[in-house]
């Protein structure tokens, strides 16, 4: 497994409180957003500003944009993207509070920040917008922010890496299942794509060659998939191979067992869509 790779491994988890904790819908819903999902786009959408539905499915990719525009612009009605921001991190706080009571987090935030200064975030919007925020007091909130920004500079990488592999926000989601990854069911449920959508991407990946009759890669399609996985983790390492391996290594360290103990005790669902798989 690259560098990079066990990096996203070690601290997706850790930023996905944000996502599976009740404490943020509670948070959202005191504000007046209807629903987990405004509050899912609200919340990480709420760093690029009050921005419309076409934006924020372009850039998150792989949500379907009717699904996007259910939530946005109505969610910048009920609370500012100011006031989300400070209710995702309360939320957080919270969350940390009650999952890792007395945990210390010094050296984690510590090493976070200088990791999460680190990387890239030129062409990365997502990444760019969460490291233009202020950074928080407390080190639990600290290190939540560094794994945002860690992540979304991964994310907004592997983006990259699927529209120069020519894949659609549809064919992605058709392909990393294929590969093993989020059931069709899943991706349905949480991306909103639905069957005849799913038939025709799949359909298109076939006259590519990329997918066979019975809906599994091909050998093309297996190397494509893995081009797109491989292009994430080399455009990801710039930001650890400027932080050196020894901290790297520290900081994978200190943050795997809190990951650990977020995705076993169910917290964090064990096929997600984030396609995070814990052994």
């Amino acid at each position: 497994m690259s560098r990079a790779r066990r990096m996203w491994k070690a601290l997706e988890p850790y930023h996905a409180i944000t996502y599976f904790a009740p404490e943020t819908r509670r948070a959202t819903d005191a504000l007046g957003l209807k629903g987990g999902w405004m509050s899912y786009f609200g919340c990480r959408a709420a760093p690029l500003g009050a921005v419309g539905p076409e934006f924020v499915a372009a850039v998150f990719y792989n949500f379907h944009p009717a699904m996007v525009a259910r939530s946005l612009p109505d969610a910048w009605s009920y609370a500012s993207p100011a006031q989300l921001l400070d209710a995702r991190l309360t939320a957080v706080d919270h969350a940390v509070r009650r999952l890792f009571p007395g945990g210390s987090f010094d050296r984690a935030a510590e090493l976070g920040r200088r990791a999460a200064e680190l990387a890239p975030i030129a062409g990365r919007p997502i990444a760019a917008a969460n490291a233009a925020l202020d950074w928080p007091d407390d080190p639990q909130l600290v290190l939540w922010q560094a794994t945002t920004i860690l992540r979304e500079s991964r994310g907004d990488g592997h983006v990259a890496a699927l529209v120069a592999a020519g894949l659609t926000p549809g064919q992605a989601l058709v392909t990393i299942s294929a590969a093993g990854g989020p059931s069709k069911e899943v991706f349905q449920l949480n991306r909103r794509w639905s069957d005849d959508e799913w038939a025709t991407a799949s359909d298109d990946l076939r006259s590519r060659g990329l997918l066979d009759a019975e809906g599994a890669l091909t050998a093309d399609g297996r190397a494509l998939r893995q081009q797109v996985e491989d292009t994430t983790d080399s455009l990801a390492d710039q930001g650890w191979r400027a932080l050196g391996d020894e901290l790297t290594t520290e900081l994978h360290d200190l943050v795997r067992p809190l990951s650990a103990a977020l995705m076993s005790d169910g917290l964090i669902p064990a096929d997600n869509p984030m396609a995070m798989r814990w052994e």
